[in-house]
């Protein structure tokens, strides 16, 4: 895939070399590169501007760093043909981390966005930090030691997705309700000191809609990402590009009120959509009928067993998420809603009661286009996604042109 560089990377950090105009340092020529918009020196010259011992000299460092091969010849238009420049995908990595309330799904993908191997693990949250961040460094050696049975890859950037509120600019969790003992814990630092590279925290939903639009949706510049499992939570993708809000808590749609209901929530409120709809609310409830529901996982076994009474909860659920939902398509207007999370596995039951409402609910024209539709990553959604919110980070023009200077300057 071609990679592209958006504005969901984080802020540049201070401190940084002053910027050359758009489109003439390496990182900027890396960019074109990637995108294919520019893919040999005369291209890039013409694109550019610059003088072609100029053009030269920036491609011969971005090769010589390892961002770049140039292997392979482009059509000729007479004469000698000339080579192509090419993104270099192998001999290194990016790491994609996915966090849940029980489960660590640790990937690696190339520096072309493909994925190369995933592992997932049970883990329990609750545990605490050290001891689900100790898991995830061991996993991720192992991967990087025997990634696709080819020699060890270097580790150039790391992205994690964690089932909670994150302050993006810090990478902190902030008050997260189901992970005891995380608030305000340093987990960029945490790996940042164990491999020595750049270390991305984010909410895990925003992580899964950014993996949904690059890979799945890349014609949509406005959708939402829907996760409904244990909770349900929202990912926004606006203009391209993650929505976080001020403090990145924006999209947690779960404890938005739906209706009169009365059901108590685990924030403190009650009516919460959460505590109507989401996985533990309704295994409880089905466990009150007499029936073996522990979580998200066994309701989906349920539904698809035809068990009347969990097939008739999964479709109420669906309703009321899309209550919730109708009012964010008329405010929001996006082009693509995606649901996804464990629940998703029965999509055909809870997208129904989701249609059923948002359609009802919602004016016309802003449904005039719209698609209501499950993942298409399904289950790696979270790996793929952290490790695209590194690796655009990592390839942003700043970012490629400061591991350049910092190489020069050893």
């Amino acid at each position: 895939m071609n990679t592209h560089v958006s504005s969901s990377s984080p802020p540049s950090e201070s401190g940084s070399a002053p910027r050359s105009p758009i489109g003439q340092t390496p990182g900027d020529i890396l960019a074109l590169i990637s995108s294919g918009d520019a893919v040999t020196r005369a291209e890039i010259a013409r694109h550019t501007g610059l003088a072609r011992s100029t053009v030269s000299q920036r491609i011969d460092a971005l090769i010589a760093h390892g961002f770049v091969d140039e292997d392979a010849e482009a059509p000729s238009t007479g004469g000698r043909p000339p080579r192509r420049l090419a993104l270099r995908t192998y001999g290194h990595a990016i790491a994609g981390v996915d966090i849940g309330a029980s489960h660590c799904r640790v990937g690696l993908l190339d520096m072309g966005g493909t994925l190369i191997v995933a592992r997932e693990d049970p883990l329990t949250i609750a545990n605490g930090p050290e001891a689900v961040l100790g898991h995830v460094e061991r996993t991720l050696h192992t991967l990087l030691e025997t990634a696709d049975g080819t020699a060890s890859r270097t580790l150039r950037a790391i992205g994690v997705g964690v089932p909670g509120p994150v302050e993006f600019s810090t990478g902190r969790p902030v008050d997260p309700p189901i992970m005891p003992g995380w608030h305000q814990y340093p987990i960029p630092q945490f790996f940042e000191d164990r491999f020595g590279v750049r270390a991305l925290v984010d909410n895990d939903v925003n992580v899964m809609a950014l993996a949904e639009q690059r890979r799945a949706f890349s014609d949509t510049l406005h959708l939402l990402y829907l996760k409904v499992g244990t909770g349900i939570g929202c990912g926004i993708v606006a203009d391209g590009r993650i929505h976080r809000g001020a403090q990145g808590s924006a999209g947690d749609i779960g404890h938005i009120r739906v209706g009169e209901r009365d059901e108590p929530c685990r924030c403190g409120n009650s009516g919460c959509l959460e505590a109507i709809a989401g996985g533990a609310a309704l295994a409880a409830r089905l466990r009150a009928a007499g029936l073996e529901a522990a979580g998200s996982l066994d309701i989906v076994q349920l539904v698809m067993e035809g068990n009347h009474e969990a097939v008739r909860m999964v479709r109420e659920a669906g309703r009321s998420v899309g209550e919730v939902l109708s009012g964010l398509v008329n405010f929001f207007n996006p082009e693509t809603v995606v649901v996804g999370g464990a629940l998703a596995a029965v999509h055909d039951q809870l997208l129904a009661g989701v249609r059923e409402a948002v359609y009802r609910r919602s004016n016309p024209l802003a449904t005039h286009v719209l698609r209501i539709e499950p993942s298409r990553i399904g289950e790696n959604a979270g790996a793929i996604g952290a490790g695209t919110l590194a690796l655009e980070h990592a390839l942003s023009p700043a970012q490629v042109d400061r591991a350049l200077t910092t190489d020069a300057a050893v």
